[in-house]
């Protein structure tokens, strides 16, 4: 039985972190979620799980293949390995664009929902607190929040933009699998803390600026960013957990916060 007293926290933080499981990492974040008053950032909530749900379910990926962690303004999933990149990658070229049109077309112009998206994969363990950490996971944070992806969402008409990690393309999108082109994609150098580490864009190359790097770096990062000292730490079981037992070493429970899902 598990201890209520006093000693009870210090004994969960004395508990081993469990060991990195391999994961696709899949991330959205909400352009100008900031500026919007309450209600509206409300409503966008509302919006962004809808889109979210019914692009992993065109994807076919499984409710207890998927842990979420709701972060406000943007919404992190890692899928279990048995799930379909290739099917997953062409959802969101498809299924995504198209839900977000038919969300958008019913609001006001000041309302809409616009997003960027990474899709990555890597190695994810869990600490002693239930937070999600990792190298690939800080790396896929890195390439949501970086400018060249910010930028190209801004300039582009659509109401999204997304980036592959450098191992996503390799592995998956090069191949030119069902419903997704290689060709459409473009290699692009982030700075980060650590160093220059290269992705891939969807769309056309933005307009060049003193920003943008003139070529890309010979000594690219890929999904693991070498040298890298800190970790991204998310909390994935407190605001909208989806599932319920991740296989291959993470396990959860989330009965009891099913029952206090938000809206």
């Amino acid at each position: 039985m598990l201890g209520t007293g006093p000693h009870s926290r210090e004994a969960a933080m004395t508990q081993r972190m469990t060991d990195p499981v391999y994961r696709t990492i899949l991330l959205f974040d909400i352009e100008q979620f900031g500026r919007r008053d309450n209600v509206e950032q409300a409503y966008l909530r509302r919006m962004l799980y809808d889109v979210v749900d019914a692009t992993l379910l065109d994807a076919g990926v499984a409710e207890t293949s998927r842990l979420r962690a709701d972060r406000g303004d943007s919404v992190m999933e890692l899928i279990d390995t048995q799930s379909s990149v290739p099917a997953l990658a062409k959802a969101l070229l498809t299924e995504t664009p198209a839900l977000l049109h038919a969300k958008n077309r019913l609001i006001a112009e000041s309302t809409r929902m616009r997003l960027r998206i990474v899709l990555a994969a890597g190695y994810v363990a869990v600490d002693e607190l239930g937070g999600w950490v990792g190298r690939d996971l800080n790396h896929a944070v890195r390439l949501l929040d970086c400018d060249p992806l910010r930028k190209a969402l801004k300039e582009r008409a659509e109401d999204w933009v997304l980036c592959a990690s450098d191992g996503i393309y390799q592995g998956v999108v090069s191949d030119g699998p069902l419903g997704v082109r290689p060709e459409d994609f473009h290699r692009i150098t982030v700075e980060t803390k650590e160093g220059p580490t290269i992705a891939w864009l969807h769309g056309a190359p933005s307009s060049p600026t003193p920003d943008t790097p003139a070529s890309d770096t010979d000594s690219p990062t890929g999904d693991t960013p070498s040298g890298l000292r800190d970790t991204t730490h998310v909390e994935g079981d407190v605001y909208g957990p989806t599932g319920g037992r991740n296989s291959g070493g993470l396990h959860y429970n989330f009965d009891s916060l099913r029952r206090g899902e938000r809206e």
